[in-house]
């Protein structure tokens, strides 16, 4: 598919696609006449991608990441100062859970008290 399609079936730019390619998060193939062509296996990524960047995970990180991610097994990523930054990586975004967490908890708290106070003055 063209980067177009990729574009709508994964609901971002084609200038962000373009980005990703700079950044050697995605690599298309080249039609006879140089354009872009993704496969199916694109849509996916991209999507891996920016589940990855919206948990604040940098692109250099993902970079790094990606071909650990996939159904192969990732051994030849032993490398001490990997393991070590991404060991760092996950412990930050269990942090941010844990408070994405808390502050959920506290919306439905505010959400349960608003509707019972709203059941209740509704009784009145």
């Amino acid at each position: 598919m063209r980067i177009k399609e990729l574009s709508e079936r994964v609901g971002v730019s084609t200038r962000l696609l373009r980005y990703y390619e700079e950044q050697g998060l995605i690599t298309p193939g080249r039609e006879e006449n140089r354009y872009r062509c993704y496969d199916e296996a694109a849509v996916e990524r991209v999507e891996q991608i920016r589940g990855l960047l919206g948990a604040g995970l940098t692109t250099e990180i993902i970079r790094e990441v990606l071909p650990c991610l996939g159904a192969a097994a990732c051994s030849q990523y032993d490398d001490p100062e990997f393991v070590r930054r991404i060991a760092a990586e996950r412990d930050r975004l269990r942090e941010r859970v844990t408070i994405l967490t808390q502050n959920i908890n506290a919306l439905d708290n505010y959400l349960s008290a608003v509707s019972q106070g709203a059941s209740s003055g509704d009784a009145a």
